[in-house]
């Protein structure tokens, strides 16, 4: 029966979930109808490695509005903000303290969000390189749409081993657990967002209460995205005009990434933590293990759920270039996640709470 149960549930994820597995939609180069003013506002902490390549794609854009960076140097100890150039259309500013009860990337936002006065602020990470079309291709979609909030999933880094086998897989759970077609659906409660890039309408994020309002979120681009969505309309889509040049080198790496803000998501549950275990077990564990193990109708259970699993993944893998023999990895890609995420958990209880660039965060 567990068998079974797990064949439904792959029938209700390839076939209802939003059809989350297609990968789309995408945004495409697109001239607005006019060019507002727009406030690009990059939070940085010990960037030094990216922020060259990052500041530079931004200081290129061909926008033929005017535009500004805020580049807010967030207690970096290294040569980050020397790396990040100078120009006329950039202004640094250096922050030496976070209050209790801020996250450092939000802090960082808010003090950008204060000198802007555009009535378009982009809010895009330390470590995405832009093409020149990007900034113009974001105004136009939240032009054309009407949109209050237009934000997309960059293309990730995708070098190593390490990436190559966990990050395709990443962009997919993602997509499975916020459907973009759902995301982008007025009347769907689903919302979501990705921190590389979200352009925002400053007077709705005035209206929802500025930064503020999720001062103390690690999630932070979920909770603008819940937020906005609550008063208007938002975007969430894949980007060909944007890549994270941030690289994960080794499996360790990843870990650490995932660790750091898994149980934050389950809002420190242990009964959401076990719902989720098993549930995961029930989507890819159960499938392989029925399809080699068990006999009959049983094992063909199984194998229908492994077949919707790699038909569903088969998307994400063409966007990274990747092998579709990657697909018979993804029960123990599922199963790295899942450690992971208990991990996360086991550091909470530990009282060591999330941690990101020598920066402790507590629940």
């Amino acid at each position: 029966m567990i068998a079974l149960l797990s064949l439904c549930v792959w029938i209700y994820l390839f076939f209802w979930h939003g059809w989350f597995w297609r990968s789309q939609p995408e945004l495409l180069p697109a001239v607005p109808l006019d060019f507002p003013d727009v406030d690009i506002i990059v939070p940085a902490r010990n960037e030094a490695e990216t922020i060259r390549a990052a500041i530079g794609s931004l200081l290129a854009q061909d926008y033929a509005g005017t535009f500004k960076i805020i580049m807010v140097d967030d207690n970096s100890t290294d040569d980050t903000a020397a790396l990040a150039g100078a120009g006329p259309a950039l202004q640094l500013v250096r922050l030496h303290t976070k209050p209790a009860g801020w996250s450092g990337k939000l802090w960082a936002l808010k003090q950008g969000v204060a000198l802007s006065h555009a009535p378009l602020v982009l809010f895009t990470d330390a470590d995405i390189e832009h093409d020149v079309r990007h900034l113009s291709s974001l105004v136009s979609q939240l032009q054309q749409a009407r949109l209050d909030l237009v934000s997309e999933m960059v293309r990730l880094n995708c070098i190593s081993i390490a990436e190559r086998a966990l990050v395709p897989a990443f962009v997919y759970f993602f997509q499975m657990l916020y459907p973009f077609a759902k995301v982008n659906t007025p009347s769907s409660t689903a919302a979501a967002a990705a921190g590389g890039t979200v352009l925002i309408r400053r007077a709705v994020l005035d209206r929802i209460g500025g930064i503020e309002a999720i001062k103390n979120a690690l999630i932070d681009d979920v909770a603008l995205a819940k937020a906005v969505k609550r008063v208007g309309t938002i975007f969430l889509g894949h980007s060909r005009l944007a890549a994270s040049v941030r690289p994960y080198p080794a499996f360790k790496d990843m870990w650490r990434m995932i660790s750091r803000t898994a149980f934050t998501q389950l809002r420190y549950s242990a009964l959401l933590l076990a719902l989720t275990l098993g549930a995961l077990c029930l989507v890819w564990l159960v499938p392989p293990a029925s399809a080699i193990f068990a006999h009959g109708w049983r094992a063909a259970c199984g194998l229908a759920a492994c077949g919707l699993a790699g038909a569903s993944y088969v998307p994400t893998l063409s966007r990274y270039g990747r092998s579709y023999w990657w697909i018979a990895a993804l029960p123990l890609i599922a199963l790295f996640y899942m450690s992971a995420t208990a991990a996360s958990a086991v550091n909470h209880w530990r009282g060591r709470g999330a941690s990101w660039k020598n920066r402790e965060y507590q629940r």
